[in-house]
């Protein structure tokens, strides 16, 4: 018997079908800015799907960063990086911070610190 082989696009194809076909956000939100979701914000989030309840799971009563979301949901950063926008500007989520604009040398600051973060786990 001839095993069935999956279509290798098919992994990429579903979360860019969830943002139906949009790869830009309504607003630009940085990796680290940190995003909250009340019980209320919660509650209300059932009723946009499924990937947008898991992500307002992921921030309930704890602050998480863009990147957190996206590793924790396990959703392409682009794909969460666009429901994530959604959610703001429907009110399901709340944007506590947004990183500064900031120039390059802070901004290779900032992935170092990352980094290194990473490299303690």
């Amino acid at each position: 018997m001839e095993q069935q082989r999956r279509d290798p696009r098919g992994a990429l194809v579903r979360p860019y079908a969830v943002t139906r076909g949009r790869t830009e956000p309504r607003q630009d939100i940085a990796l680290e800015a940190v995003l909250m979701a009340s019980p209320a914000q919660i509650n209300e989030s059932r009723f946009a799907g499924h990937d947008k309840h898991r992500i307002a799971m992921v921030c309930e009563g704890r602050p998480e960063s863009l990147a957190e979301i996206a590793a924790y949901t396990r959703l392409p950063l682009g794909v969460a990086r666009v429901l994530v926008a959604d959610m703001v500007a429907e009110g399901l989520l709340t944007l506590q911070t947004a990183a500064p604009a900031t120039g390059y040398e802070e901004r290779m600051e900032m992935l170092g610190r990352v980094l290194s973060g990473l490299r303690e786990l």
